[in-house]
């Protein structure tokens, strides 16, 4: 035994990939699980008695009947937004001028930016999520901010400087050259550094002027093994500016993949309006379109087409603070309305799926987090199925684990979250 091994027990669900594609039957489920932890890893994954058995000199927790899931990932976030989450809305260009544009001047302030960067991942780990792709601000200190907060955590997270050159408040404008010199000084600064990974990061064409595309696509012709995020096709009346923005364009992905921001690692937030050759080229290159249902109605923007995950990977996320909660849980709960509303009812282990292994897959990181097996980082979410009356007296009449974790799914919030695991180390309990 070494001093940083822990057996957890609890239920266990395994998912060998996504049920979506694979089929229900093919999550593992175990009643009395346990997952054995070595140095901040997975190493076993069993039904507890065997593994109590194996190693029976290794410190125990024991969760009782709580589910013991990968930690959810939120695959799009803007923690600048933090302060300003939930305030009353617009359309997209209005919320952004009235709320976000102001509340993300502030943050040229590291003092500031510090302050809200532990904020946010403190509700991080209240709400169980233990990976963010997140936008900053187009200040330097807005990202040293985030990965020092995540850094002292040890968490994995991945970021970058949000870039704008035109049609922000003069304050919140860069250039094409320093959005290239400081995004570059970053990357070499953080990418790669412990359990950080640093995002080239656009805002979206409507602010970047074409020469700030090109020089930021080349910079990922430079790093290709960086992630690139950006927005693509969240609100009519924005497809309507771009196209009027940029006459010359096939459509609005082509602002994109004309400037060389269009590739295998490129995560588009939203993708609502896609038009057929857009869906195309995204599948051919093998890029990642995220889902950020709460924030998707909240700003009135559309439906969501869950049948894409058909043909690239989707990503699941808050969306803070467009989206109107920090909670992974009440994001599976939109997107499952949604769903319904698109005549699509997602199951469970769906749900599950793309908080989890779904958006590990969009942000390249499938290998590492996202899953319950040897080997990968014991980044994990205990989730209480009982955490209020209204969700345990409907668990009692379950008769499958699927039934179980749906209303925590429905109705669950920050009180459905045991604990929170970070490499090994718990970090939230109740």
């Amino acid at each position: 035994m070494t001093v940083a091994e822990r057996l957890i027990l609890g239920q266990v669900l395994c998912f060998e990939g996504d049920p979506r594609k694979l089929g229900v039957e093919s999550v593992r489920h175990e009643t009395h699980g346990a997952v054995l932890i070595r140095d901040g890893l997975i190493a076993e994954v069993g039904e507890a008695r065997a593994l109590r058995a194996a190693h029976p000199e290794v410190p125990v927790t024991d969760h009782g009947a709580d589910l013991i899931l990968p930690g959810f990932i939120d695959a799009h976030v803007h923690y600048p937004q933090t302060a300003m989450i939930a305030s009353w809305g617009k359309r997209l260009i209005d919320w952004l001028n009235s709320y976000t544009f102001p509340e993300e001047a502030r943050f040229d302030d590291p003092a500031y930016a510090a302050e809200i960067a532990n904020r946010y991942l403190d509700l991080l780990t209240a709400n169980g999520t233990t990976t963010a792709a997140s936008y900053c601000t187009i200040h330097p200190t807005s990202v040293d901010a985030f990965f020092e907060a995540a850094q002292s955590r040890n968490m994995r997270v991945l970021a970058g400087k949000t870039c704008m050159d035109r049609n922000a408040p003069d304050n919140l404008r860069d250039t094409a050259q320093s959005a290239y010199d400081d995004s570059r000084e970053l990357l070499r600064k953080w990418h790669g550094t412990d359990r950080l990974s640093y995002v080239i990061t656009p805002r979206f064409s409507p602010t970047s002027s074409p020469e700030q595309l090109s020089a930021l696509g080349a910079l990922w012709a430079e790093h290709p093994d960086c992630l690139m995020q950006t927005h693509l096709s969240e609100q009519t009346d924005e497809i309507t500016w771009v196209r009027d923005l940029y006459p010359d364009a096939r459509d609005y992905l082509d602002t994109y993949e004309s400037h060389g921001l269009l590739g295998e690692r490129g995560l588009y937030g939203h993708a609502i309006h896609l038009e057929p050759r857009e869906i195309d080229r995204l599948a051919d290159v093998g890029a990642a379109v995220v889902h950020c249902p709460t924030s998707n109605t909240f700003i009135g923007s559309g439906l969501f087409d869950m049948a894409l995950a058909d043909r690239m990977p989707v990503g699941l996320a808050t969306d803070t603070g467009g989206g109107s909660s920090f909670s992974m849980l009440r994001t599976m709960a939109a997107a499952y309305e949604i769903g319904q509303l698109r005549g699509h009812a997602l199951h469970p282990s769906e749900l599950l799926w793309r908080a989890t292994g779904g958006s590990a897959e969009a942000l390249h990181l499938s290998d590492k987090i996202g899953r319950l097996a040897p080997g990968y980082e014991a980044d994990l979410c205990i989730l209480s199925l009982t955490s209020t009356p209204a969700i345990a007296q409907r668990a009692t009449r379950a008769d499958s684990i699927w039934e179980a974790v749906f209303p925590t799914i429905m109705m669950g919030d920050d009180r459905a979250i045991a604990c929170t695991y970070i490499a090994g180390v718990p970090v939230k309990r109740t």
